[in-house]
């Protein structure tokens, strides 16, 4: 059963969050809302995590999953960036926007794309999200909350909580998004 931590949107609460982080550090999938849509995140460096959100989303190891970080110093961990793309970073983070650059060696092979050693990378510009990843500490694995079969990502919370709640560790709950893709 999904815990349910329900947030300000312009000011949210730490000790939720501070509970999610924990749940995640513990190797829980959690429904997290974005600058663009929610999404489902869990642990970088957890294995049966990765697969239980491959296994809630319904993809397989060959679709593409992005790392949600902090800022571009995180972000500069796990790609390589030269100057040009650095210049281009800075003006599209934070914000809906998901970079696929060159993945680095701190990137867990099973993360990046594995013919192309690629991976996708965003800045997110939400408070509650910014805030959840200060708390965890690490940059979080996430990808779009599209339900298996459909094609639209899902945005109201209350309806990731009545079709999700026996399958996720936390809703983590800070109203709708606006329901737009990032841009790739």
């Amino acid at each position: 059963m999904a815990q349910h931590f329900e947030l300000h949107p312009d000011n949210p609460q730490a000790r939720f969050l501070r509970q999610a982080a924990q749940l995640l550090h513990a190797g829980g999938v959690c429904a997290v809302p974005t600058d663009s849509s929610y999404a489902l995140v869990c642990h970088l460096d957890d294995k049966a995590a990765a697969e239980h959100l491959r296994r809630v989303r319904g993809v397989d190891d060959r679709h593409h999953l992005t790392l949600l970080c902090r800022d571009l110093s995180e972000l500069a961990n796990y790609a390589r960036v030269d100057n040009r793309q650095y210049r281009l970073l800075k003006l599209g983070t934070p914000g809906p926007y998901t970079f696929i650059l060159e993945a680095t060696k701190e990137v867990p092979r099973r993360v990046s794309h594995p013919s192309r050693k690629t991976i996708g990378l965003r800045v997110p510009d939400r408070k509650g999200l910014q805030l959840l990843l200060e708390l965890h500490g690490a940059p979080l694995l996430a990808t779009t909350f599209i339900p298996a079969g459909e094609s639209e990502p899902l945005n109201d919370p209350e309806e990731i909580r009545e079709r999700y709640e026996k399958v996720l560790d936390a809703i983590v709950d800070a109203g709708g998004c606006p329901q737009e893709p990032t841009t790739v």
